[in-house]
């Protein structure tokens, strides 16, 4: 339904799309997420026809949208992050401007009102937009989205500003237009993304640093591979054995938790290698006690923050729960060599700042 292929932005010498490529399947709902400036605005406004691309195409059912703009339009509908709506206008009045802005051939009367059911602002539709709250201005802004009923919504940011009642009743709406539609979400509430999208695809410095399908995400955040694991025994040959235990990338002592006569372990397993069993097996076999073990689950914001601060660009784009890139276990491994030679104990808490920081 929606196809972006190696588009580029350039302002001078500034780039601001750098040949990034994704598609949207037909009754998708996608996550678009990036930090401040990272390009999504513009990658939007490309492909809602505002902007024009350097190079590189955007289609929207199979029509480009430069070379049949108007077609290409007539199955999209908008709503930028500032709602584009004329406060002098009642609600009702600002429907049929956008009804005949649109040239739409739907029975006026019933499309509209079928609209206002779907969004909920029957309630407002002969008030003067200006006197409505932010959250039915939001929903104003949908309705507009929804005239002509366009295969494709883009919203842009759509709750920012609203308060948690308002962003619930917002976040259920889009969830419900996505059964009649396909959508694209800008926002920076990264629950939100986790909740209604189908797919995550994340854009940091122009480029495509992630494009997952969301239960890949959460099958991520589920299966954590950290683990706080308390055991009583010698601290180093303790830390000799985690480190040589097959399966283990990393480990290193926490000293400021300690239960009675256990020493607290940060490890760290492979991709797709649960430790806990042969961890314990190992612990057994010494003698050693082990007399708790935690998960360090890796929550959305995790991901998205070792995305967009690590090394962007079609090299640097990973997988998420992916298999290990085969120089991180090398990079692990030397920091913590060097941690182990440091006079400084603290310095185990850098080695992690020097691997790569795949997921």
């Amino acid at each position: 339904m929606i196809e972006i292929s190696h588009l580029v932005k350039r302002y001078g010498a500034n780039i601001a799309v750098n040949d990034i490529s994704f598609t949207v399947d037909k009754g998708e709902i996608v996550g678009f997420l990036g930090p401040n400036g990272a390009g999504k605005t513009t990658t939007l406004n490309i492909l809602t026809g505002y902007l024009s691309s350097t190079t590189g195409s955007a289609k929207i059912d199979g029509i480009d949208i430069l070379e049949n703009p108007v077609e290409a339009k007539r199955r999209i509908g908008f709503l930028p992050e500032q709602p584009p709506l004329y406060l002098d206008m009642t609600v009702k009045e600002y429907l049929n401007f956008a009804y005949d802005l649109k040239n739409c051939k739907l029975n006026r009367i019933r499309h509209l009102k079928e609209i206002c059911e779907v969004v909920k602002i029957t309630d407002v539709f002969n008030r003067m937009i200006k006197n409505l709250s932010k959250g039915y201005r939001q929903r104003v802004g949908i309705a507009q989205a929804l005239v002509g009923n366009p295969k494709v919504l883009i919203f842009d940011e759509p709750t920012v500003g609203l308060d948690p009642k308002q962003i619930i009743d917002i976040r259920n709406l889009i969830k419900a237009l996505g059964k009649e539609h396909t959508i694209i979400l800008s926002t920076h509430i990264l629950p939100e993304v986790q909740a209604i999208c189908d797919k995550i695809v994340i854009i940091n410095k122009g480029e495509i640093v992630a494009n997952e399908k969301t239960e890949n995400i959460s099958n991520a955040l589920m299966s954590s591979r950290r683990f706080i694991v308390k055991i009583c025994g010698p601290v180093n040959e303790v830390l000799r054995v985690l480190r040589n235990k097959e399966g283990i990338l990393y480990a290193e002592v926490l000293k400021d938790q300690k239960d009675a006569d256990a020493t607290a372990f940060l490890i760290e397993g492979q991709p797709n290698v649960d430790i806990r069993k042969p961890l314990f097996f190992a612990m057994a076999e010494k003698g050693w006690p082990i007399i708790g073990i935690e998960s360090m689950g890796m929550s959305l914001e995790d991901i998205f923050i070792r995305l967009v601060t690590g090394r962007a660009g079609k090299n640097s784009q990973r997988r998420i729960g992916g298999e290990v890139d085969k120089n991180y276990k090398k990079e692990k491994q030397s920091a913590q060599a060097d941690a182990e030679n440091s006079e400084d104990a603290e310095s185990f808490e850098n080695a992690e700042d020097l691997s790569r920081g795949d997921l």
